[in-house]
């Protein structure tokens, strides 16, 4: 993907945009901001609490336009359930334009909560949520495969989950205006990893 503001992949042709001030939920070392536009995004804000990525995040968001000196990134050491510390550090509730989860809600805990509370306190009205995860297969023969290997999986990476209906539960929450999930093309139904991408508005 090219640098042109969109960090999740399009349904047909319109690309959910990132725009205004960015929340990056479980940031890593900071991949989604190779692909932020600095004309469309105001701040970059990385939700990490592993200290040993944050110059990563600082030296891959510094590439990108980004900088603390000039109040246009954020790093956030704090996990996604510490919302106290989330709202105070951003400086007031419901700040943030954009909230983005990449391949991270399947490892947060309790994340059905967390992000509740992130969508609740700091996304703003009128606000997006992007998100790219792999979630529980509506297929009932792959939700079997994912739950038998999801607790070897989970071991072996981190706490990764294969099989949490991540896209389910994000619909049933009631903050939204308007909202779609899709797939991917080129993934099969029969696929072990189901991967669903989705853009949501806040009311």
């Amino acid at each position: 993907m090219a640098s042109t503001g969109t960090v999740i992949p399009s349904k047909n042709s319109s690309s959910p945009r990132t725009l205004g001030a960015v929340l990056d939920i479980g940031a890593g070392y900071g991949h989604t901001v190779n692909y932020l536009n600095p004309e469309a995004v105001t701040k970059y804000g990385a939700l990490e609490p592993n200290e040993l990525m944050h110059d990563e995040i600082r030296k891959r968001a510094t590439a990108a336009g980004f900088t603390e000196s000039a109040g246009t990134l954020l790093i956030l050491p704090y996990g996604a359930k510490d919302i106290a510390s989330i709202v105070s550090a951003l400086g007031a509730p419901h700040s943030v334009d954009t909230l983005i989860s990449i391949l991270s809600l399947c490892s947060i805990p309790s994340p059905e909560e967390a992000l509740s509370n992130l969508v609740d306190l700091v996304l703003r009205p009128g606000g997006q949520l992007l998100f790219f995860e792999h979630v529980l297969s509506p297929r009932d023969d792959v939700a079997w495969r994912q739950r038998f290997w999801t607790p070897v999986w989970k071991n072996a990476f981190d706490g990764c989950c294969l099989d949490r209906p991540t896209r389910v539960f994000i619909r049933k929450m009631g903050f939204w205006s308007k909202g779609e999930v899709w797939g991917i093309e080129e993934e099969t139904e029969e696929q072990l990893f189901c991967r669903r991408i989705g853009k949501f508005v806040k009311s």
